[in-house]
């Protein structure tokens, strides 16, 4: 039986619930805001609290935490705001053990959000898992502890929902998100003439990543692999999309005289993948939204000593890059820490620039990742599972995992 506090909780909220959802980063802001609308088509009604960004903000969430200070990568870069993660944790915690929330919505973010699925499983709430820990790469046996407490799982790499099923955890693969959500807003010329680019000049973006320490330990390497590419072509424009996330002004004050005349973009990230004839990207979701338009790119990341040590003790994968995950093989070369200077950078990025046959053949092989990533439609599918798994849990009697 369920604690008498409970009862008649998912009886009241089934027509007009209420989700507790939480998103940690600028992903899984951007992927919370279209799984509300999807949920809102389903439950006009329906109440959303959380953490979040401005996207999930703006979609009518009621925002207990913003996702500013969460973007952080690793162990060491976690201590060192401890105090703020912490104080989130306890927080949501409290939310949990409130019973207030009809389900508990969970976006990515592993490093939060499988701690707040045991205490959900604790009181007796249904998790939903929006796009999975990547079990597959690092520490498989989280598998045991998202089977005891997960409800259900929603992945999006196609192979993962069998590795789920195997073990046992209810999964479904209905598709990639990114799939409706990347695609230019202009075509290649559009942008050419929007951007003041010369379309008979090789265009080379630069994309640091979206986190503030992403930008700090890989944006220095691109600039000066940028002006050794210029320098061995003669001529060569750069553009730089700047993320949300991300101060304007502390890329520009890392530009300085901007010699280059490398171009700032702002909120255009997919116009200038589709305009580029490469990329020098962080590795991350930004290499398979690349994939899926088809842009060639070479893969850069650096962590801090300690947690790079410690994530070649624990990651059981031959790549880093998304796109390469989901290829199965390497389709865009990936530097990674030490690797990831500028004379590697210049030479990967100069070997697609300098061979069109090349550059062909790889946006052939991205061709095939996009279609391993499924049709459009995947929020509202999504969004109807989860509505038809949620009306079929009985509301007086304990969730069973």
């Amino acid at each position: 039986m369920v604690n008498s506090d409970l009862e008649g909780v998912r009886d009241r909220n089934i027509l007009d619930p209420h989700f507790l959802i939480v998103a940690g980063e600028a992903s899984g802001d951007l992927h919370g805001e279209k799984l509300i609308q999807s949920l809102l088509d389903i439950y006009p009604k329906a109440r959303f609290t959380g953490m979040g960004g401005a996207r999930m903000r703006a979609a009518g969430v009621d925002i207990l935490f913003g996702i500013e200070r969460m973007g952080a990568v690793g162990l060491v870069e976690i201590f060192s705001d401890f105090g703020h993660y912490f104080g989130v944790y306890r927080t949501l915690m409290k939310e949990i053990a409130s019973r207030k929330y009809t389900a508990v919505i969970l976006i990515d973010y592993p490093t939060l959000n499988l701690r707040l699925a045991k205490q959900s499983r604790k009181h007796d709430c249904p998790v939903y898992y929006f796009i999975s820990p990547q079990v597959w790469a690092w520490r498989k046996g989280r598998i045991k502890d998202i089977r005891k407490s997960v409800h259900k799982m929603f992945v999006i790499l196609p192979f993962e929902e069998e590795m789920y099923r195997e073990a046992g955890v209810d999964a479904e693969f209905l598709g990639h998100p990114f799939i409706e959500m990347v695609h230019p807003t202009r075509t290649r010329e559009e942008s050419f003439e929007k951007f003041a680019l010369d379309s008979n000049i090789k265009t080379v973006g630069l994309l640091p990543g979206s986190r503030m320490n992403e930008v700090t330990s890989l944006l220095d390497e691109m600039l000066r692999a940028a002006e050794k590419i210029k320098k061995e072509l003669g001529s060569c424009q750069f553009l730089l999309p700047v993320a949300e996330s991300i101060d304007t002004a502390l890329i520009q004050q890392k530009l300085g005289s901007n010699l280059l005349d490398i171009k700032l973009v702002q909120g255009e990230t997919y116009d200038v993948m589709n305009t580029c004839d490469t990329l020098i990207i962080a590795s991350g979701s930004a290499t398979l939204e690349a994939g899926i338009i088809g842009c060639p790119m070479v893969i850069v990341y650096k962590l801090s000593p300690l947690t790079y040590w410690l994530a070649l003790m624990l990651i059981n994968t031959p790549y880093y890059g998304l796109v390469n995950i989901v290829a199965g093989e390497g389709v865009a070369p990936e530097l990674i820490q030490g690797k990831a200077n500028a004379d590697n950078i210049a030479a990967e990025t100069l070997k697609l620039l300098k061979n069109p046959e090349h550059c062909q053949e790889v946006r052939d092989r991205l061709l095939l990742v996009r279609k391993n990533l499924g049709s459009p439609g995947v929020m509202k599918a999504v969004a109807s599972s989860m509505a038809d798994s949620l009306s079929k849990i009985n509301p007086h009697e304990k969730i069973s995992l």
